[in-house]
């Protein structure tokens, strides 16, 4: 009988430890816990790049320009 994903991290729960997100900000990188309420906001603000969505795939790239 296979488990389920919350049954396996339940079981494991002990073995767990948090996770640090760091980001570039101001040119060097801080981790997200030491970031101020406003910086904070910003980082939650910020959108991320998708490749699939960019306008600039290789056939739509002008070369002769």
């Amino acid at each position: 009988m296979a488990l389920s994903d919350k049954e396996i991290l339940k079981q494991n729960e002990q073995d767990r430890q948090p996770v640090e997100c760091w980001t570039r900000v101001m040119g060097y990188f801080r981790p997200y816990s030491q970031f101020n309420k406003g910086k904070k906001s910003e980082f939650n603000e910020r959108k991320w790049f998708v490749e699939e969505n960019c306008c600039c795939t290789p056939h739509k790239i002008d070369r002769a320009a």
